[in-house]
């Protein structure tokens, strides 16, 4: 079984230490697990292994900017092969041909991608509304499908990609949240589990972003028109308009096509939160916000603030969970992770985890001490008038060189394809992270609060 050549650096997510660090002594587990070695297969050693008559071969269905990222990554993977592009702009084929070469398949039509038998897996990188039937055609077709976060548009559609990749049991199919894939995540699941924290009682997330194009105002080409894109394909599955160039290259914006911010970035941390917890999502959600700057005619908030109540469940306690984007950040940016628990708090981020740990700093010859302790043998108390201690702080970093969370994903992605193994984020998972995000924008524009079985994944 061939494993990630990123592993070169993966195995070593290295704890370095600021001032004043808790010792190795204190968390001897926490120190030591992550840095275990593994089996290290070198990438030359991986472009060796496999010959043309053994690659994967990939298409592009969506070749816009988040598609032509995921191509670009996918193509690095040892053993796979980008064969055709399709979308529904002449001018992203043109461009395609320009960065993969004259003899890339083009065409408007995913149908006649998934009619050719040489195409093993397909990259789903369109607007969010056809997500759901792009993947449902191509697993029917027996391709394996990595399709970009949120799973589906609207909640409704999530049965669909579930029983189409259980019916179809041989295709692979992986959401595309790259974070399931991060050394980042990976870390922090072992330190909850470990009990760097203590347990788990809040997290929060934020994720900031300022410029044009982070708040989706994205260019619109010279020849943009109904000559060159396809519009009436466009809207088979949304509500007939004339042709507007804004609501085919600024799709985000619309409630027609997109999910705005939460399923933009919620879904992230969402997914995240899932992977390090265990949880499969929250039975209480809440959502308000506003649209504060960009006044471009966008349908969807810039300020989007959400509240989430995680019930008890055997993997981990009730917890509360608070996130933000905010696309008027004039510090622009920041994104993060932050879970706290009775003994610390850790931030997580894809290729970094902070660990804070409170100290236990007892003077034991404190009256007050002393007189807690008396009333209550049983309890270790760490009161101390005398000081305010920082708490320790411990930080695990990725090694240079590694390649990132948007490889592995992919790498995760093509090895299940050889192997048979399991991808990093199935649909299911992938359903649980989007159904909160989505139910945000339900509360958001209902102005209620909405309340979701995780389990039976249906609203109550």
């Amino acid at each position: 079984m061939p494993v990630n050549s990123n592993e070169d650096s993966r195995r070593s997510f290295i704890s370095k230490f600021a001032k004043g660090v808790v010792g190795a002594s204190l968390l001897p587990g926490i120190l030591t697990a992550a840095d275990k070695k593994r089996n290290i297969e070198s990438l030359s050693r991986l472009k060796e292994k496999y010959s043309a008559n053994d690659q994967i071969q990939v298409a592009l269905i969506g070749a816009g900017g988040m598609g032509t990222a995921d191509a670009n990554t996918a193509i690095t993977v040892p053993g796979v092969k980008l064969v055709a592009a399709c979308d529904l702009y002449d001018g992203r084929l043109a461009d395609a041909k320009k960065k993969w070469g004259n003899d890339i398949y083009t065409t408007r039509s995913y149908q006649d991608i998934l009619d050719r038998k040489d195409i093993d897996a397909v990259i789903i990188a369109v607007p969010d509304f056809w997500h759901k039937d792009i993947s449902v055609a191509a697993m029917n077709k027996g391709k394996s499908v990595y399709c970009e976060k949120p799973m589906v548009h609207d909640i409704t559609e999530g049965p669909a990609i579930v029983e189409a990749q259980q019916r179809n049991g041989k295709v692979v199919y992986q959401v595309g949240s790259q974070g399931m894939s991060s050394l980042g995540n990976e870390k922090a699941r072992q330190l909850l589990k470990d009990g760097a924290i203590g347990k788990l009682n809040y997290a929060e997330g934020f994720w900031a972003r300022m410029s044009p194009t982070g708040a989706w105002q994205y260019p619109i080409p010279a020849d943009a028109s109904l000559k060159t894109v396809d519009w009436d394909a466009y809207l088979k599955n949304a509500p007939k308009r004339d042709f507007d160039p804004l609501r085919f290259f600024r799709w985000r914006n619309y409630k027609d096509y997109g999910t705005g911010v939460s399923g933009d970035l919620f879904v992230h941390l969402f997914s995240s939160l899932h992977l390090v917890t265990g949880s499969i999502g929250p039975n209480k959600i809440m959502a308000t916000g506003g649209l504060r700057y960009w006044n471009d005619g966008r349908e969807v908030p810039d300020i989007m603030l959400g509240m989430f109540d995680y019930p008890e469940t055997e993997i981990h306690p009730a917890f509360n969970l608070s996130l933000r984007v905010n696309f008027v950040d004039g510090t622009g940016g920041t994104n993060y992770l932050r879970m706290v628990g009775s003994e610390g708090s850790m931030t997580v981020e894809w290729d970094k985890v902070t660990l804070y740990r409170n100290k236990n700093n007892v003077d034991a010859n404190d009256p007050l001490v002393q007189a807690k302790a008396a009333a209550d043998p049983g309890k270790a108390y760490t009161y101390n008038r005398k000081e305010m201690l920082s708490p320790d702080k411990m930080e695990y970093v990725a090694e240079e060189g590694y390649k990132g969370a948007h490889f592995d994903h992919f790498y995760n992605l093509f090895n299940a394809m050889r192997t048979g193994g399991k991808v990093a984020e199935n649909p299911l998972f992938g359903f649980r992270a989007a159904a909160p995000a989505l139910l945000c924008n339900e509360s958001y524009f209902s102005n209620k609060i909405i309340h979701w079985d995780p389990k039976n994944l249906k609203l109550v």
